[in-house]
């Protein structure tokens, strides 16, 4: 199963304010694990980054002067995602600015029923519990100490694994095939039993000898009101 792991850096909240589009990252997941290709765009976002945006991911109105605007690398974008789920953190947010994007460039939307929001399976599973993605990467133990600035593809890679486990992790993987193989093994010793291919013993019997019920009724005989006699 074919999933792409998808973050964005923009120049603010709301593309309907002049708001725009700046980075964006791709990972690609094969069956929930990371193929090692990817997608990754600086965009020119045809106008200043406000000073509280650089803050955030450093992306200044400098460095991305020279960078190609959206509507070039859609077709490439768009390719790359093809028609496969999209893991998102906050999937509300960057959908709004990509499909923004994409109709500004003359492009489809993308429906939005293709995002699989990560904050709201964290809430349903923790419920009462931070949701950023610093939180869960710290509650599962993925080290984020790289992030010192957000990045599109930095944040996407950590959205990979913190995916992977809020879906169970890679112990539930092993867990099934663990008991996968303890079922066919004993279904093989049996076949084998029942075939006469392998000696089977004969039944041993526990019930208790003489003496043993003479040393027991001995011992409780010692006991004041025994539930044996009862």
């Amino acid at each position: 199963m074919r999933e792409i792991v998808l973050d964005t850096e923009t120049t603010g909240f709301d593309p309907l304010t002049g708001d725009r589009l700046a980075e964006i990252g791709c990972i690609e997941l094969d069956n929930h694990i990371p193929t090692g290709r990817n997608f990754h765009r600086y965009v020119n976002p045809e106008r200043e980054m406000p000073d509280a945006a650089v803050r955030i991911h450093g992306l200044s109105t400098a460095f991305l002067a020279d960078k190609p605007k959206f509507a070039d690398v859609a077709e490439e974008f768009l390719t790359f995602i093809g028609d496969d789920p999209l893991v998102i953190h906050n999937a509300e947010f960057d959908m709004k600015f990509i499909n923004f994007e994409l109709e500004k460039a003359g492009k489809r939307a993308i429906p939005f029923q293709r995002a699989i929001d990560t904050v709201k399976i964290a809430r349903t599973k923790f419920p009462g519990s931070p949701a950023s993605l610093d939180a869960l990467c710290k509650r599962f133990n993925i080290d984020n100490s790289n992030r010192t600035l957000h990045g599109a593809l930095l944040d996407a890679q950590l959205l990979a694994d913190v995916y992977l486990e809020l879906l169970g992790g890679r112990q539930t993987g092993l867990v099934l095939a663990a008991e996968e193989t303890t079922l066919t093994v004993n279904l093989d010793f049996a076949k084998r039993a029942s075939t006469g291919s392998r000696a089977v013993r004969e039944p041993r019997s526990f019930a208790p000898t003489e003496e043993e019920l003479a040393a027991h009724e001995s011992f409780i005989g010692k006991l004041k009101n025994a539930i044996w006699l009862q």
